[in-house]
């Protein structure tokens, strides 16, 4: 067994993942990360099939099978030497191989030096993987920065100004995104603090967002889930199944593009959107006017005119401004994006209302293609912006997936130039 498979170097020679001078990120890179768990056998309490698999082809936590609880951060860049970033990026993945495995950080949150921080913040140990994904994007501001200008690929294009935003500058935008998924919502927090901490001085966070109740599906048997508005959410979504569809319209193309997109063959672009619900006003509605709004019956989920969820829609039944008509792929070119959006419930607006709502996360081939003529027709004419704001927006680049033990987040963007 080699040091690095036993746990690289120790964090008494290193100064730990918290602190300057990281290099558990390269020895990632050079051949493999020990999951260390302290030497406690702690490992055994997670569960191999609660365990999604880090490496790969695409990043996890797009096409996989959405889990139950979503913690999303944006982050601000705070080092201005390119070095130290791109060693940040191997410490993240360094991290991330360990939390998506179930296991701690380094090594571990004790029984290290008692006058130092330890490696991991302890509040996972003993719980399963959960199913964690973490999957990092590139905001267009980045590539302001270390020599990336020419690199930016045309595709991660500045969202417009749409009608109906009123977007809150602390919800928007990002260098940086990283969205870990799990089944169990402390997994999940506990490994963006990780990254966090680890990032300590060279990042930090602009903005996070806890989700939970899953409002759209990506395994085809599953049942739909439904949104805060009490219907049923993402009926034609992708499945991570659909491996065609995928290809056309999630997964980006060596021939998308032109040399400045190279590096991202094989990731995709992501939209988060914050979109507060006018949860008082809804709850008001009449049933017969909610289903006019969405264009589904409540219960069943099935489209006006038809008997069963999954039937195909008669578009012209609806209404014109019903959300079903206007923002299905027959009325929009074709236009297909994949959801993994979530809830969320985050106190109250000071004025005795809810601050809920959906945080919406659309995978897309080319957001000039997806996302944004899409919204543009939903932003003028929907039925469904009498009840809600869009209230915080980014947008990213998503790289393709951390092939094995040498590879680390970002590597085809960083490698040309290192």
């Amino acid at each position: 067994m080699t040091e690095n498979e036993r746990g690289g170097p120790s964090r008494r020679a290193l100064i730990g993942w918290g602190g300057a001078g990281l290099a558990l990120g390269a020895a990632a890179a050079g051949g493999g990360v020990a999951l260390s768990d302290g030497g406690l056998g702690l490992a055994s309490a997670a569960a191999p099939d609660h365990a999604v698999a880090f490496h790969g082809t695409h990043q996890a936590g797009i096409a996989t099978p959405v889990q139950d609880r979503l913690h999303f951060a944006a982050f601000d860049v705070k080092t201005d030497d390119r070095a130290e970033f791109v060693q940040l990026l191997k410490d993240w993945t360094a991290a991330a191989r360990l939390m998506t495995a179930g296991k701690p950080v380094g090594e571990g949150a004790y029984g290290g030096l008692a006058e130092a921080p330890p490696d991991d913040t302890g509040e996972a140990l003993g719980l399963s993987p959960s199913r964690l994904t973490l999957t990092l994007g590139f905001g267009p501001s980045l590539f302001e920065r270390f020599g990336l200008a020419g690199r930016r690929p045309a595709a991660l294009a500045d969202l417009p100004k749409f009608p109906g935003d009123n977007l809150d500058a602390a919800r928007t935008g990002g260098d940086l995104c990283v969205q870990a998924c799990a089944d169990d919502p402390q997994v999940a927090v506990h490994a963006i603090r990780n990254l966090a901490r680890v990032g300590f001085g060279k990042v930090a966070v602009r903005w996070s967002q806890l989700g939970f109740g899953k409002t759209s599906s990506t395994t085809p048997d599953a049942q739909t889930p439904r949104n805060l508005m009490g219907f049923k959410d993402g009926t034609r979504n992708i499945a991570g199944t659909e491996t065609a569809r995928l290809d056309k319209h999630v997964w980006v193309s060596a021939s998308d593009g032109d040399a400045k997109s190279a590096w991202v063959t094989g990731g995709s672009y992501l939209v988060a959107r914050r979109i507060r619900m006018n949860i008082e006003t809804w709850d008001r509605t009449s049933l017969q006017e909610q289903e006019d709004v969405f264009g589904r019956d409540k219960g069943e989920g099935a489209p006006v005119g038809k008997a069963k969820e999954h039937d195909a829609p008669f578009l012209k039944a609806m209404k014109p401004d019903a959300h079903v008509r206007l923002a299905h792929p027959d009325s929009n070119g074709g236009i297909t994006i994949l959801r993994r959006g979530y809830s969320f419930t985050d106190g109250t607006d000071g004025l005795g209302r809810l601050d809920a709502g959906l945080f919406f996360l659309a995978y897309q081939r080319d957001v000039r293609e997806g996302f944004i003529p899409l919204q543009r027709r939903l932003s003028a004419h929907d039925a469904l912006n009498e009840y809600i704001q869009h209230v915080g927006s980014a947008v990213f680049a998503v790289p393709p997936g951390v092939r094995d033990s040498a590879d680390w987040w970002g590597r085809a963007l960083f490698s040309k130039e290192a």
